[in-house]
């Protein structure tokens, strides 16, 4: 019996001295990043290395709210398209998700089939028609060109993530509002969707990120600097003579920090979310 506890023990500690190793080697770079951000351009070529700045400096991270390519117009844009993809997506997304988690249709296998291809689907094949589609109808150039794009990409997972989560919910309690007076579409609003806002918190903050972090599509459909997201605009720090690696540091860790802000206050409900809409598929 002590020989067996003894290799459970065993057993425990090597998983947590790997477990250990990969999380600092997934941490590092981050590390690395912040690190960086408060040292001078040329301590971050010194050899050997320093993990600890000598030189600590904010001239990083005062410098991207002055001057002309201040971060808070880029921050206002990217915050513009990530709240408009967001709402637009789950606008969109939610009904379709609940039809297709409750209703009997023809042709409802093939829907799903439809939108898990499409998250498939590479983010450059989608570039050249939708690039054609907006040029069409005069949207290159404006915000809505990539809050369009962005909604388009997370409607798919977004009616996926709900559909599971709306099959895992009992339906006695849309039968129950029904009995008591209430259509489908009261049972809907008033019974069904107070009791999934894990799952909308869920797949709300996703399309929200998804939107934060966007490339592609802000590089590609807005090209005036004053339009462009915070992701498009980290190339203003390369320029002809060179690139300003400390400044790309700190504008990398204010890019990220909203991301990081949303995972502590929000992780509850993302977790949840994810755990409760796996129940049933």
């Amino acid at each position: 019996m002590k020989k067996v506890i003894l290799k459970d023990k065993q057993k425990n500690i090597i998983l947590c001295c790997v477990s250990i190793c990969i999380a600092c080697i997934m941490l590092f770079p981050i590390y690395w990043i912040i690190v960086s951000s408060f040292k001078t351009n040329a301590e971050i070529f010194a050899s050997p290395p320093t993990f600890i700045p000598k030189d600590f400096t904010l001239s990083s991270y005062t410098d991207q709210f002055t001057g002309k390519s201040s971060i808070i117009v880029t921050l206002g844009n990217s915050c513009k398209v990530a709240f408009a993809s967001m709402i637009l997506a789950c606008v969109l997304a939610i009904p379709a998700a609940y039809g297709l988690a409750r209703f009997r249709m023809r042709g409802k296998k093939v829907f799903i089939l439809i939108f898990l291809v499409t998250q498939m689907l590479p983010v450059a094949l989608l570039l050249t028609p939708m690039f054609l589609v907006y040029k069409n109808l005069h949207l290159l150039d404006t915000l809505w060109a990539s809050i369009l794009s962005d909604a388009t990409i997370s409607v798919p997972f977004v009616v996926l993530i709900l559909r599971t989560y709306f099959l895992a919910l009992p339906k006695e309690l849309e039968d129950s509002a029904k009995i008591d007076g209430c259509n489908t579409f009261t049972a809907f609003t008033k019974i069904m969707l107070p009791i999934s806002y894990p799952g909308l918190i869920m797949t709300g903050a996703f399309s929200f990120l998804y939107a934060w972090g966007d490339l592609a599509y802000s590089l590609t459909f807005l090209t005036s600097p004053e339009k462009r997201t915070m992701t498009a605009s980290i190339y203003n720090f390369m320029g002809k003579y060179g690139i300003q690696w400390n400044s790309i540091m700190a504008y990398g860790v204010l890019l990220v920090l909203p991301v990081v802000l949303i995972f502590i206050f929000l992780q509850k409900y993302i977790i949840g979310g994810l755990t409760n809409g796996a129940v049933k598929g």
